[in-house]
């Protein structure tokens, strides 16, 4: 009679933990402890049964003994670990009837069947999906210590090294995951993650992202790429996106703009003009006209119309442009006439003046006309022949400065300023009267509220090529006597006016940029020849047929 199985601790068949006899779930694995009880056939397990139904001590010896062993030989002999412990149900060499138990608990009996082959069967790694049971269903034996769940599905541990993927559990033989046939490729548990798919997009777009992975063709958003909104055809200058309101600024990302008056650049054949902003102000409200033309003789002639708006007056940047403007064109039109130049440039200073006085007439948005008029200063300069003339209204000015150094320098212009006034009245001193703070208060200007206009004309004959320099007070402010505006006049301004005028600029800028800065070049004689005519040539020795210099 055979021998009662010795009282053990009974274990899970699919982790091999300890378990309670009154357990029906395993509470490591979760496995369900009684369709292991009732899906497993002795016969197939590898071991021997005693009459009574219990597990013989091989059984235990080998359940208890497999978990460790086949865990970690998975996929490597499997088979024939399995074969020896059919034949052979010695305790401790049960790796064969742990698969066989591990398929039982699965809840499909014919996969223990797997490890019950013959002897003489060839090798095959476990969990390969080559092992067929008698019923045809694919095996799972080789996955050691892997039990099925309550459903019958797969638990999620993973393959062991040299499995293919495919993990215990499923409907075996049913065509469902984990029941792949011999030859197939890796197959991934549903259990398992699997990348990220692309989710379909409604009505056919891709141009969207899914969990993080960009689809085939899509665009990321970047506002560097997108198409730049214009206003009138103006994009701002920091995002390159938005388009500038009526007030100047982007509206995309609010920045102001700059004003194409901030700074200003402009050569023609023999004369050229540069104005800046400056530092301080908001705005620009100098301007400047440059012109060429021929006298009826066919003498070249050469003009430039510097003007600066006053600051506590009403748009003084409207009165700036409208003056250059006038006066630029009533000059070219006096001089094509025939008119002398100093008629000529008186004419366009009156000009100016009327331009200027039109704007006060201009009904504001209320419908009720401003109460300080518009009004700007200005000064003129216009080369003809060996002879230019010089007109000016207000504190901007005109300087002679030579080609030769050795020369004198000279400021051809007065100022309208209180400062002028108390020097010319012999009350203080040139120096006293610039240190007050009343110095830069002018005593005419062009607009409709000027107690008088009386235009200033001079003519000058110089006896040596030169420059004429026209300019605001922003430049002359840092370089007040002719003597300093000759030291930071470039020894080649005659043949570079460009340069020079931006070198000019760059000395307001540099010393604080306090006012905007407008500043006119003039080569002298007029470099440009008109109606094929060459040059004017300067005729040394001719003293001054006007002004001498």
């Amino acid at each position: 009679m055979p021998e009662s199985p010795p009282s053990t601790t009974t274990l899970c068949p699919s982790c091999a933990e300890p378990l309670d006899a009154e357990d029906r779930f395993c509470e490591h694995c979760g496995a369900d402890l009684s369709l292991s009880a009732s899906g497993a056939d002795p016969s197939t397990a590898g071991s021997a049964a005693s009459p009574s139904g219990a597990e013989a001590p091989g059984a235990a010896g080998g359940t208890a003994g497999a978990a460790p062993s086949a865990a970690g030989l998975a996929g490597t002999d499997g088979d024939r670990l399995g074969s020896t412990a059919a034949a052979a149900g010695t305790p401790g060499e049960g790796p064969g009837a742990a698969g066989a138990t591990a398929g039982a608990s699965a809840g499909h009996p014919a996969a223990g069947t797997v490890s019950a082959r013959s002897a003489g069967a060839a090798p095959s790694a476990a969990g390969t999906g080559s092992d067929r049971s008698a019923g045809g269903a694919p095996s799972a034996a080789g996955t050691a210590g892997t039990g099925g769940d309550p459903h019958g599905g797969a638990r999620p541990q993973v393959a062991g090294a040299g499995q293919d993927g495919r993990l215990g559990g499923g409907h075996g033989g049913t065509g469902q995951p984990g029941g792949g046939a011999e030859g197939e490729g890796p197959a991934t548990d549903a259990f398992l993650l699997a990348p990220p798919q692309a989710a379909a997009q409604p009505g056919g777009g891709g141009d969207t992202l899914a969990l993080g992975v960009p689809l085939a063709g899509a665009k990321v958003s970047d506002p560097r790429e997108e198409e730049p909104a214009e206003e009138n055809g103006t994009v701002c200058v920091a995002c390159g996106l938005g388009g500038v309101d009526a007030d100047g600024y982007c509206e995309h990302c609010g920045h102001a703009q700059p004003r194409k008056r901030d700074h200003q650049e402009q050569e023609l054949e023999g004369v050229a003009a540069v104005s800046d902003r400056g530092l301080r102000h908001h705005r620009n409200e100098d301007a400047f006209a440059l012109s060429t033309t021929s006298l009826p003789d066919g003498t070249p002639a050469v003009a430039a119309v510097v003007c600066d708006g006053v600051s506590t007056a009403y748009r003084p940047d409207d009165a700036s442009a409208a003056a250059s403007v006038a006066g630029n064109e009533s000059l070219l039109a006096s001089l094509e006439r025939g008119a002398p130049a100093e008629e000529a440039m008186r004419g366009a200073l009156m000009a100016a003046f009327d331009a200027v006085s039109a704007l006060a007439e201009e009904e504001t948005q209320d419908g009720v006309p401003h109460h300080n008029a518009p009004a700007c200063t200005c000064v003129s300069a216009v080369v003809t022949g060996p002879v230019f003339t010089v007109g000016w209204i207000g504190d901007s000015r005109a300087y002679w400065i030579p080609d030769d150094r050795d020369r004198p320098s000279a400021r051809l212009t007065e100022d309208d300023s209180w400062a002028a006034r108390m020097v010319s009245a012999g009350l203080m001193t040139e120096a006293e009267a610039y240190a007050d703070d009343r110095a830069h208060a002018i005593t005419g200007w062009l607009g409709a509220d000027a107690v008088e206009v009386d235009p200033h004309v001079a003519a000058f004959q110089p006896e040596s090529p030169g420059v004429i320099v026209v300019c605001t007070d922003g430049l002359w402010n840092y370089a007040e006597s002719a003597a300093e505006m000759a030291e930071v006049v470039p020894p080649d301004a005659r043949t570079r006016p460009l340069h020079s005028a931006r070198t000019l600029v760059g000395v307001a800028l540099d010393g604080g940029g306090h006012d905007n800065v407008t500043v006119a070049v003039l080569p002298f004689p007029a470099a440009v020849s008109r109606a094929g005519f060459p040059p004017a040539q300067v005729t040394e020795g001719l003293g001054g047929a006007v002004n001498g210099l």
